[in-house]
C-alpha cells in the first residue's frame, strides 16, 4: 500500500484502491472533520477499552456482571428520552444487510419500514467495502443509486422507500488505512463521521435525518462517549443538537445491566434499544468464559425461550417503554428455501412464531435478514399492533421485576452433542473463509450467518475445550485433537464443494479458526486477528500493483 500525508498536518491516507472514490469522499474538508473527531475523542475511547479489560479480569476471577449501585438513582427516577421524528415512529419491520449497491436498492425497496445499512457484523472491512459502501449510501440518500447486474437487470429505487439507518463499526475496531497523528482512526468515528459529513444536510432537506444503530456497547460510559461525539459533530456542521437519532444494540451481557443508564446518556439522541440476540449469546459465553461450572448447550437450543434470553428481552421492553423509547426485537436468521417448499414452509412458520412472540411481549418492531421475510413479519405485527408502536402500552412483563439472577439463569436445557460441535465448526470455518474473501454476510444451511453467529460458534467450541464440563453426550471430552479431526473433515468438504473461495484463503481460515478456538486466553473478537490478515493481504496486493 502507498501512504501519503495529505495536505492536512498529521493526517496520512493509505491508498488501497482507485483514486476516484477517494478524491470524492475523502476530501480535505472531510478528512479535517474526521481528524477533529479523532483528536477529541480517541483518548476516551482507548480508556474505555482498557476499562473493558479490567472488568473482564474481575469476572474471570469469579464475579458476575450486576446492576451498578452507583447509578441506582438513574434507574429509580422518572425521566424519558426526547420525542422521535415522525419517520421513526413506525419501525415494525426493519431489514438489515451490508452496504453493497444491489443490497441497498433491494432493501430500500423491500417494503420494510427501515433499512439498516451495516458497516459492521455483516460487512467485511476491506477498504473497497468500506469506502464504496460510503459512496453507495451517498447515492442512496440522493435517490440516484442504480445497479446493472451481469444478467442485464436494472435496479433503481422505488418512489417510496424504507427509512435509512446506518450501523458503524464498534469502538473496539480501527480503520488502519487512515491515520491521524501516527495512530489509526477509530473505525466507529470513520464510518459515522464520513457518512454524517456527506449526508446529514441532504437527509434533513428530505424531511428525514441522520439515524444510526450503535453496536457492541459494554457500559453506559460508552454511550456517554457516543453522545459527546454526536453533540460535537452537529456543532461542527451547524446542525441542531438532537437531530441525530440512534438505537443502541443491547448485545453484550454487561450492557444488559445498564439499559436505563445507556438510554439516559443518549436521551437527547435516543431512538431506543434493540435485542441483538446473536451477539448477546456470544457475549454471555465470552463474559462467563472462566466460570467452569457453566457450559452452554448446543447453539440450536439457545433460543429466545431460554430463561436468560427471555429475561433479557422482557427487561429491554420494560426499560424502553418506561422511558418512552422503542423496544426493537431481534434478527430472524432464516432465509427462503427456494428448492424445498416443505422446508421453506417450516422456516417461515418459525419466523412467524418468533415475530408473534416479540409483538405479543410488547416489542415495537423486529428485524429480518431477507426481503422475502418482510411480508411475513409485517403481517404478524399488523395483526397484533394496529398503532405505529406500543410505547404507551403497559407490558404484562411489568408484573415481574427482572432481577440480576434472571439475567444470569444460563443453565443449559440440553446436552452437548457431536452434531452441535460439527455445526459450530462448519459455520465458523465457512464464515471465516467467506469473510477473509471479502464477504461478511453468508447463507449457510438456510440461515444468514454474520460475524455474530461465527463468534458464537468459535467461542462455544473454545469453552467446551477449556472447561472440564465440555463433555459430549456420548462421554467424549471435547479436546483440541477431536476438534482438529472434525475441522479437517469440514475443510475437505468446503474445498470439494465450494469453488467460490480460493483454496489458499480456506487454508488461512483453517489456521485462524484453529488459533481462536484452541489458544488461551480467549480472543475478544474473531474480527481482530481477521483484520490483521486482511491488512497483510491488501499490503501485498498494493506492492504487486506498484
Amino acid at each position: 500500500m502507498v501512504s501519503s500525508t495529505t495536505s492536512l498536518t498529521g493526517v496520512s491516507l493509505i491508498h488501497a484502491m482507485s483514486e476516484e472514490p477517494l478524491a470524492f469522499l475523502l476530501s480535505p474538508e472531510a478528512l479535517e472533520f474526521l481528524a477533529q473527531l479523532h483528536r477529541q475523542f480517541d483518548p476516551q475511547r482507548r480508556q474505555l477499552l482498557a476499562r473493558r479489560v479490567e472488568r473482564q479480569r474481575i469476572w474471570d476471577q469469579g464475579a458476575s456482571p450486576d446492576f451498578l449501585p452507583e447509578t441506582a438513582s438513574i434507574r429509580e427516577s422518572s425521566w424519558t428520552v426526547a420525542p422521535l421524528p415522525l419517520d421513526l415512529a413506525d419501525r415494525r419491520v426493519e431489514i438489515t444487510g451490508p452496504t453493497d449497491r444491489k443490497m441497498i436498492i433491494n432493501a430500500l425497496n423491500s417494503g420494510a419500514n427501515v433499512f439498516m445499512a451495516d458497516f459492521e457484523d455483516s460487512n467485511c472491512p476491506t477498504w473497497d467495502n468500506m469506502i464504496l459502501g460510503q459512496q453507495n449510501l451517498y447515492d442512496a440518500v440522493r435517490g440516484t443509486i442504480t445497479y446493472d447486474s451481469p444478467d442485464g437487470r436494472h435496479y433503481r429505487l422505488n418512489p417510496a422507500t424504507a427509512v435509512l439507518m446506518v450501523r458503524p463499526r464498534g469502538w473496539h475496531l480501527e480503520e488502519r488505512l487512515l491515520w491521524v497523528d501516527s495512530q489509526p482512526i477509530s473505525a466507529s468515528l470513520f464510518d459515522f463521521g464520513l457518512y454524517f459529513f456527506h449526508n446529514a444536510h441532504a437527509l434533513i432537506s428530505k424531511g428525514t435525518g441522520p439515524y444510526f444503530y450503535l453496536p457492541k456497547f459494554e457500559s453506559h460510559l460508552e454511550a456517554r462517549l457516543w453522545n459527546a461525539v454526536f453533540v460535537r459533530a452537529q456543532e461542527l456542521l451547524g446542525i441542531p443538537v438532537g437531530t441525530i437519532k440512534a438505537t443502541v444494540l443491547i448485545e453484550t451481557l454487561p450492557a444488559a445491566f445498564e439499559m436505563d443508564e445507556i438510554l439516559y446518556e443518549l436521551r437527547d439522541h435516543s431512538a431506543g434499544l434493540n435485542c441483538g440476540r446473536w451477539d448477546y449469546i456470544f457475549s454471555c459465553m465470552k463474559t462467563m468464559r472462566n466460570h467452569h461450572g457453566l457450559v452452554f448447550a448446543d447453539r440450536a437450543n439457545l433460543t429466545m425461550a431460554s430463561p436468560f434470553m427471555r429475561a433479557y428481552s422482557q427487561l429491554l421492553i420494560q426499560t424502553c417503554h418506561r422511558r418512552r423509547a422503542h423496544a426493537m426485537g431481534g434478527m430472524s436468521a432464516y432465509i427462503p428455501i427456494r428448492d424445498n417448499p416443505d422446508a421453506n414452509n417450516q422456516a417461515v412458520d418459525k419466523v412467524r412464531q418468533d415475530k408473534l412472540r416479540e409483538v405479543t411481549d410488547g416489542h415495537d418492531g423486529t428485524w429480518v435478514a431477507h426481503p422475502g421475510l418482510v411480508p411475513v413479519a409485517k403481517t404478524v405485527f399488523d395483526e397484533v399492533m394496529p398503532h405505529p408502536n406500543q410505547i404507551e402500552r403497559e407490558v404484562a412483563a411489568h408484573h415481574h421485576r427482572i432481577t440480576a439472577e434472571d439475567l444470569r439463569r444460563f443453565a443449559p436445557n440440553a446436552p452437548l452433542t457431536e452434531q452441535g460441535l460439527r455445526t459450530n465448526i462448519r459455520v465458523g470455518l465457512r464464515y471465516v473463509a467467506a469473510w477473509l474473501n471479502g464477504n461478511g454476510c453468508v447463507p449457510i444451511d438456510h440461515l444468514m450467518e454474520d460475524a455474530a453467529t461465527a463468534e458464537i460458534s468459535r467461542t462455544q467450541i473454545w469453552q467446551w475445550i477449556h472447561s472440564p464440563k465440555g463433555v459430549l453426550d456420548d462421554g467424549r471430552k471435547v479436546t483440541p485433537t477431536l476438534f482438529r479431526k472434525l475441522l479437517a473433515q469440514e475443510q475437505d468438504q468446503l474445498m470439494r464443494h465450494d469453488a467460490g473461495v480460493p483454496q489458499h484463503i480456506v487454508q488461512e481460515a483453517v489456521a485462524l479458526f484453529d488459533r481462536v478456538v484452541t489458544q488461551k486466553p480467549l480472543v475478544d473478537f474473531l474480527t481482530l486477528p481477521g483484520y490483521d490478515l486482511l491488512m497483510q493481504r491488501q499490503a501485498l496486493q498494493s506492492m504487486m500493483r506498484v
